[in-house]
């Protein structure tokens, strides 16, 4: 079948009159009696739903619902299913329905739009009744459309859809996402369903949704998870099949020696994400998933201390953190916005930690960020010995990248430890590592993100102070008789 322009339709329409008036079963009639797999598993043979697909139908269907997400893991089939339900809509939606398929990009929308169009193409009934053109499918005799669109702002104003999918929801962004929610809601029982992988940062606007949907207080929003358990073993097989629907349903299409081959290649944090279906830390990460709480041990603090501070001026945090000389990293304090537009770090609050630090600790030296800080900075080397107090430039890659990567290595190693700060854990969860020429340095996740790394900076500064220390023995002899 070729686009282009088409001839008048000849053919009747399809009588829909004694069809289930519930919506869900006018779907998954439509597509068990005139649909076909188009490709993979089954081509070639009827489209049967299996009772995983059923169940998403029927939950996002139901009445009074106007938004439904469905986090599942890649291959289980979230695409064609999409197209399905478009082409469905086309012939039992409302009169003049509307369909939008939203992706990524123009690519990735255009994906679901070559499964519909195969489909029709499968079915000489559907074939006869549906114009098929380069950007759109037509149907004349009920004047519906289905479109596929790019997740950019622009490209979806102007539309009354009746149904909008959202593929990959993980990667739209707040403006796409008002923009799909401005359009939305139009029609009496318009349906926007979002059909994703989980997203690798809780600084989503999935993460937002699903948070929404757990509390379970919106009856017009349907949420349906499928993940593996969150403390499962990577390589549990059986953790595999609760996960994947598509493995373990009636007449599988989803191959189980196919995702152990993928374990193999995929970083952990990247596998649970895209083929467990579960929310996790890591993905873009600086650290590998689970080093970080690998190294927590509860332990008192003796002996000398080194301590590293990251300062900020007013809207970011502002951290202080020490380190033994045996390597072990704890949380001395940590300042952070409160959300007020106003707010500005507690200057004095910080100093009169920085006085009990130096009164409870045996100090060698307290190495600090100078941005923003210099006179407290200058306050805190006359009263405890300018020795003491040196300036630490985290802006300068050539000291930043090794000592990054020295924090990291003991990590991997296990030869640091850390309190288990709960504070301190999440600012290390939020690192993403920049490669540099010099070595990997830590950044956040995005520019203006909210997810604050300072605590993991100030530990990285810590860290580094104590390999100073280690290997200049008189200078820490020297630093110490200031105690």
């Amino acid at each position: 079948m070729r686009a282009g322009p088409k001839g008048s339709v000849a053919v009747a329409p399809l009588q829909f009159r004694r069809w289930p008036r519930d919506r869900a079963k006018r779907r998954e009639r439509f597509i068990r009696e005139f649909l076909t797999v188009p490709r993979g598993h089954g081509v070639g043979k009827p489209f049967r739903l299996r009772d995983f697909q059923r169940e998403i139908v029927r939950g996002a269907f139901a009445e009074g619902v106007r938004t439904a997400l469905v986090s599942i893991p890649r291959a289980n089939g979230k695409t064609m299913l999409a197209a399905a339900l478009a082409l469905a809509e086309l012939f039992v939606g409302p009169p003049s329905a509307e369909v939008l398929v939203v992706a990524s990009d123009q690519r990735q929308a255009n994906i679901t739009f070559r499964y519909a169009k195969r489909m029709v193409e499968l079915n000489p009934i559907l074939a006869e009744r549906v114009q098929v053109y380069a950007d759109r499918l037509y149907l004349p005799e009920n004047d519906a459309t289905l479109l596929p669109l790019p997740a950019e702002p622009g490209a979806l104003h102007g539309h009354d859809p009746s149904l909008l999918i959202v593929d990959e929801l993980h990667v739209v962004t707040e403006g796409v996402w008002e923009a799909i929610t401005s359009m939305a809601g139009k029609r009496p029982e318009s349906l926007t369903l979002a059909i994703s992988t989980p997203a690798s940062s809780a600084d989503s606007v999935m993460w937002r949704l699903v948070e929404h949907g757990r509390r379970g207080d919106d009856p017009s929003f349907y949420l349906r998870e499928f993940a593996a358990p969150v403390n499962c073993d990577a390589d549990d097989r059986e953790a595999w099949r609760i996960a994947n629907p598509a493995l373990s349903c009636e007449n599988p299409f989803l191959a189980e020696d196919g995702i152990a081959s993928v374990r193999k290649t995929l970083r952990e944090p990247v596998f649970r994400q895209l083929r467990l279906g579960q929310w996790v830390s890591g993905v873009d990460s600086w650290l590998p998933f689970g080093a970080w709480d690998a190294c927590c041990e509860e332990r008192s603090i003796r002996g000398p201390i080194v301590a590293g501070f990251d300062g900020s001026a007013s809207g970011d945090s502002t951290a202080l953190v020490g380190c033994t000389m045996d390597g072990h990293l704890f949380l001395i304090g940590l300042w952070e916005n409160d959300g007020t537009p106003d707010y500005r770090v507690p200057r004095e609050e910080v100093s009169n930690a920085v006085d009990v630090m130096f009164d409870r600790y045996e100090v060698l030296s307290l190495a600090c960020d100078p941005w923003g800080w210099r006179s407290e900075i200058d306050a805190w080397g006359k009263r405890h010995g300018e020795k003491r107090v040196v300036e630490y430039n985290t802006g300068f890659v050539g000291r930043m990248a090794p000592a990054t990567d020295r924090l990291y290595q003991a990590i991997v190693d296990g030869t640091v430890t850390h309190d288990g700060d709960p504070r301190l854990a999440a600012h290390v969860e939020h690192c993403v590592a920049r490669p540099t020429p010099q070595g990997d340095v830590i950044v956040k996740d995005k520019r203006g993100s909210p997810r604050k790394i300072d605590a993991a900076v100030a530990a990285i500064i810590a860290f580094d102070r104590r390999a100073f220390h280690l290997n200049n023995p008189k200078k820490r002899h020297r630093a110490a008789s200031f105690a």
